[in-house]
């Protein structure tokens, strides 16, 4: 099941720091099967407030996005970012191949009727 490791990052001013972390970003997730979904593009808020930038980056698995984040080759880029950039990350699992949400509904709504119904 594919899994994603998603940024909400604050905007910054540029540096050179920030240069070399863009640079070297896709050697360090690559190896885990990783890959740009999305990149500082333009966004739309409908809802809420969302400013600065998303980051969206695709893996095979969890265990995959973890590996990335954990590797030394990441911890070692990643203060070049976290120094001058201000942001949520978190990874999280996609959906299985024919999720059907109306499981999730029915259990919502067994999970709301009283006992002994």
């Amino acid at each position: 099941m594919p899994a994603y490791a998603i940024a909400h990052l604050q905007e910054a001013a540029p540096h050179p720091d920030i240069a070399e972390y863009v640079e070297r970003l896709p050697a360090t997730f690559e190896a885990f099967g990783g890959r740009f979904l999305v990149h500082f593009m333009p966004h739309e808020v409908k809802e809420g407030s969302w400013p600065g930038s998303v980051v969206l980056l695709g893996f095979p698995g969890i265990a995959e996005a973890r590996a990335w984040w954990d590797s030394p080759a990441y911890r070692e880029i990643a203060p070049l970012r976290s120094r001058h950039i201000e942001g949520d990350i978190i990874l999280v699992d996609g959906v299985p191949e024919g999720y059907d949400p109306a499981a999730s509904a029915k259990a919502m709504r067994e999970a709301l009727e009283p006992a002994g119904e």
